[in-house]
């Protein structure tokens, strides 16, 4: 008890000099080099932040809907929306990380998350298989139209790199897209 008192007391006792230096280094610019222009970076870094925004949020309702699924087509369903939700999470590392080479900041927060996704939420206590993955399709498909936007603005601002891997990126959603729309096909 009297440990988590001095090191409480120790914590209030911060120089006004200590929490100047503080403020100074969390609100320093982090200065990544790039040869993009501060436009272009800045542009650049906001359509890819709210592209993972809408992927952090696409793989929260994979997982919600791989979590909850039920029914007949369980373990095929369950198998395939853990791979998707594999994809998308792998997707949010690489997605975050190109923003920071190109000297751009990234999200910070679920918070920041919410305030810039587009895939909108399902909290619903019960869908049917076929609702999600027909939920899921829709979404992937949207996706898809949301990187194609990026793609033309990552062109349009040469940056060739973020370009490439949007094209790879679009190939994946148009796979998971068209998966779950074979999935739920009820006619040949």
């Amino acid at each position: 008890m009297a440990k988590a008192k001095t090191a409480t007391a120790a914590k209030k006792k911060i120089t006004p000099a200590h929490r100047a230096e503080l403020e100074k280094r969390r609100t320093a610019p982090i200065n990544t080099p790039t040869d993009l222009s501060a436009e272009a970076t800045k542009n650049l870094s906001a359509a890819l932040n709210t592209l993972l925004a809408d992927v952090f949020a696409l793989y929260l309702k994979v997982k919600n809907f791989h979590w909850h699924m039920s029914g007949p087509h369980f373990r095929d369903y369950h198998r395939l929306l853990d791979e998707h939700g594999d994809e998308l999470l792998g997707l949010t590392d690489d997605l975050a990380e190109r923003v920071r080479k190109i000297g751009g900041t990234t999200l910070r927060s679920i918070g920041h998350i919410s305030r810039l996704q587009r895939v909108l939420d399902n909290d619903a206590d019960y869908v049917g298989p076929q609702d999600m993955l027909a939920e899921l399709r829709d979404d992937n498909r949207d996706l898809t139209g949301r990187m194609r936007e990026a793609h033309a603005l990552t062109s349009e601002m040469n940056d060739v790199v973020t370009t490439s891997l949007l094209e790879n990126w679009i190939n994946d959603s148009e796979r998971r897209a068209w998966f779950l729309f074979e999935t739920t096909r009820t006619t040949v």
